[in-house]
C-alpha cells in the first residue's frame, strides 16, 4: 500500500472524465493540477517523500475550510472508524491505561474474557505472549490485545490485591460495548435508562431494558437520561422514538444536494402512553438530539436540564478505493415541527470553521400541541436546570492518578469486604488515612480565583495603579487555596470520586451508576415531575407552558 495514495490520485484523475462529460472543467482542471504537483513532489523534492501521506495532506487540505464533521479515513483509521459507530471489536474486553512502566487493567466489562478469568481493575500487564509489555504503550498494547474472535492470547498479570503473577490465556470474542448501560427503577413506578451513544444495535438494547423494567413491576413514568450523549446511526435514534409513538409518524427528515428523505417509525409502540422525561445537556448531540427533539416536539415529553449541543447535520461515509473512505456531511436534518437544531453556519468556508446563528436569524416553531420552540442553536429543555459543576481541584487529582492510586491501597485492606451498592460511603477514617496519603504529594493547581487576581495585578501593573496593586496583594493573602485547605473545602465531592470508584470495582459500570443516581438533583427532579402526572402534563399544555428561551446560553 505503499504507493496507494498515487494510486487513489490517479483514478480520481480518471475519475475526471465523467465530470468532463458534465462539462466541469473546472474540478478537471484542479484534479489534474493535483496530480501533476504529487508526481514533482514525489520525483523533484531534495528529500524522498512518502506518497501516502502527501495524500493524507492534500485531503486534510480539502476539508480543511468545511465542517469538523468531514474527513479523509485512510485504511488505518476504518477499523477505529468501525469501531466507533458500530460498538463491537474482536478482543479480551477491558479498558487499559498507562501507569507507570506498565499499562493495567483499567475496567474489565462484566462477564467479558478478562472478567471471567479474574482480571481485576489496576492488574499489571506484565508481559503478552511471552514478550516483557514494559514501556509499552496503550496503543501497543491494545493492538496486542485485539484480535480475530476465537483466537487467544497469554497475558502475564501481577494481580493488585495479592501481588502475585500469574500467566493467563485469554480466548478472544466479539465484544459489545453497551450503549444503555443501566437500567433501573429511581422510585416505585418510576424507571430509569441510561442511553449513552447510538452505536448499532442500541435500539434493542433501549427495547430489552424497557422490557426488562416492565417485567420488574408496574412502570408509571420513565427517566431516558441522553446527558453527555453524542450520538452515532440516525436509523437508531428513528426506532428508538417508535418505542413512544404511533407507527408511522415521522421523527426526522433529511435535506441535502441528493433530495430529501424522511424516516418514519415503522414498529408499534412498545410505550405509546407512559409519561417521559427526557435529561439533555450541553454533551447532548445529533441522534440523541433526534430523540430528544422529536419527543418534545411531539409532545410526548418533557425536557430537563440544559440546552443541548446543537448538531444537526448527516454524515455519510463513501469508499475511495483501497480501503480508503470519505466521510462527508450529506445533508441537514429537521424534526418534526420543522426546525433545524444546528447551532453552527459552516457554509461560508472560512478559516474559522463556521459561525454561531444570529439571534435575528432564529425562527419560532411550534410543537404538535402548539408550544413554541426555536431553531438555531440545539434544543433547549422545557425547563432549565443548574448544570452540577465538579471542582477542578478534584479533577485535578482524579487525572493525576492519586485517587485510583488510594483506591487501590484502600482495596487491599478491605479486599474481603461486600458493600452495598446504593448507601456505600467511606468513613471519616478512610478520608482521614486520604489525607495522610495526600500529604506528601504535590498538587499542581492554581484557583480560577487565583489566576483572575494575577491577571488583574499584572493589568494593574502595566496601568501604574499603585493603589490597585496593593489591595490586589491583600485579597491575594486573604485568598486560601492551597492544597491542605481544598482538600477540605471540596471534601464531599473528592469523597464521592473515592466512592464511585470502590463501587467500579466492585459492581462494574452498572453497578457505579446505581450508585451515582441517588446524589443526583438532575434525576431526582425529573422523578419528583413523573410523580405529579397533572403537572406533568400541564408542562406539555400550550397554554401553561412557558415559551423556551431562543437566546443563546454562555
Amino acid at each position: 500500500m505503499k504507493k496507494a495514495g498515487y494510486v487513489l490520485l490517479l483514478a480520481a484523475v480518471v475519475a475526471t472524465g465523467l465530470f468532463a462529460a458534465k462539462n466541469d472543467f473546472g474540478l478537471g482542471r484542479n484534479m489534474e493540477i493535483l496530480i501533476n504537483m504529487m508526481r514533482e513532489l514525489s520525483t523533484g523534492y531534495v528529500d524522498e517523500v512518502d506518497p501516502d501521506r502527501l495524500m493524507e495532506d492534500a485531503a486534510a487540505g480539502m476539508v480543511r475550510r468545511l465542517d469538523p464533521y468531514t474527513s479523509y479515513l485512510p485504511e488505518e483509521e476504518m477499523q477505529k472508524f468501525d469501531q466507533l459507530s458500530s460498538g463491537k471489536y474482536g478482543g479480551v474486553g477491558s479498558l487499559i491505561r498507562q501507569k507507570g512502566d506498565y499499562v493495567i487493567f483499567a475496567q474489565p466489562y462484566e462477564n467479558s474474557p478478562a472478567d471471567r478469568t479474574g482480571i481485576r481493575i489496576g492488574d499489571r500487564i506484565v508481559a503478552i505472549d511471552g514478550q516483557s509489555a514494559k514501556g509499552w504503550t496503550n496503543a501497543q498494547v491494545s493492538d496486542r490485545l485485539k484480535g480475530d474472535p476465537n483466537t487467544t492470547v497469554k497475558v502475564t498479570v501481577r494481580h493488585l490485591l495479592t501481588d502475585k503473577e500469574e500467566t493467563l490465556t485469554l480466548k478472544r470474542e466479539r465484544i459489545a460495548i453497551p450503549g444503555v448501560p443501566y437500567a433501573g427503577w429511581i422510585e416505585p413506578g418510576i424507571g430509569y435508562i441510561q442511553h449513552s451513544d447510538f452505536t448499532e444495535g442500541c435500539y434493542d438494547e433501549m427495547r430489552g431494558a424497557i422490557e426488562k423494567l416492565r417485567g420488574e413491576g408496574e412502570l408509571k413514568g420513565l427517566i431516558l437520561d441522553y446527558r453527555n450523549n453524542g450520538g452515532g446511526i440516525l436509523q437508531e435514534a428513528v426506532k428508538i422514538v417508535g418505542l413512544f409513538v404511533q407507527k408511522g409518524t415521522e421523527v426526522i427528515r433529511t435535506r441535502g444536494r441528493a433530495g430529501e428523505q424522511i424516516y418514519r417509525t415503522q414498529q408499534e409502540p412498545l410505550l405509546p402512553e407512559t409519561p417521559l422525561v427526557v435529561l439533555i445537556n450541553g454533551n447532548t448531540a445529533s441522534a440523541a438530539e433526534i430523540v430528544a427533539g422529536s419527543l418534545q416536539d411531539l409532545d410526548r415529553a418533557v425536557l430537563l436540564g440544559q440546552k443541548s449541543f446543537g448538531k444537526g447535520l448527516v454524515q455519510a461515509t463513501r469508499p475511495l478505493g483501497y480501503n480508503a473512505y470519505l466521510k462527508l456531511t450529506t445533508g441537514k436534518y429537521y424534526i418534526p415541527s420543522g426546525r433545524c437544531i444546528q447551532a453552527i453556519d459552516y457554509s461560508a468556508h472560512d478559516e474559522e470553521r463556521g459561525t454561531e446563528v444570529a439571534d435575528s436569524l432564529v425562527r419560532e416553531f411550534r410543537t404538535a400541541g402548539g408550544r413554541k420552540v426555536y431553531d438555531g442553536g440545539g434544543i433547549t429543555p422545557d425547563r432549565k436546570l443548574e448544570p452540577r459543576y465538579v471542582s477542578r481541584f478534584a479533577v485535578t487529582l482524579y487525572s493525576l492518578g492519586f485517587i485510583e492510586d488510594f483506591v487501590d491501597e484502600y482495596m487491599k485492606r478491605h479486599a474481603a469486604d461486600t458493600i452495598d451498592v446504593g448507601s456505600f460511603s467511606i468513613t471519616d477514617t478512610d478520608y482521614a488515612d486520604f489525607l495522610r496519603f495526600m500529604a506528601e504529594k504535590e498538587v499542581p493547581y492554581e484557583s480560577a480565583s487565583r489566576r483572575m487576581l494575577k491577571a488583574m495585578k499584572e493589568a494593574a501593573k502595566a496601568d501604574n495603579f499603585t493603589r490597585l496593586q496593593e489591595r490586589i496583594d491583600e485579597m491575594e493573602a486573604e485568598l486560601k487555596d492551597d492544597k491542605e485547605t481544598n482538600l477540605e473545602t471540596y471534601r464531599d465531592e473528592i469523597v464521592e470520586t473515592i466512592n464511585s470508584d470502590i463501587v467500579l470495582r466492585h459492581a462494574y459500570m452498572a453497578g457505579m451508576i446505581a450508585h451515582n443516581l441517588r446524589s443526583d438533583p438532575e434525576v431526582r427532579a425529573a422523578a419528583d415531575l413523573l410523580l405529579d402526572p397533572p403537572a406533568w402534563r400541564a408542562v406539555l399544555r400550550a397554554e401553561e407552558q412557558t415559551p423556551a428561551d431562543p437566546e443563546k446560553e454562555p
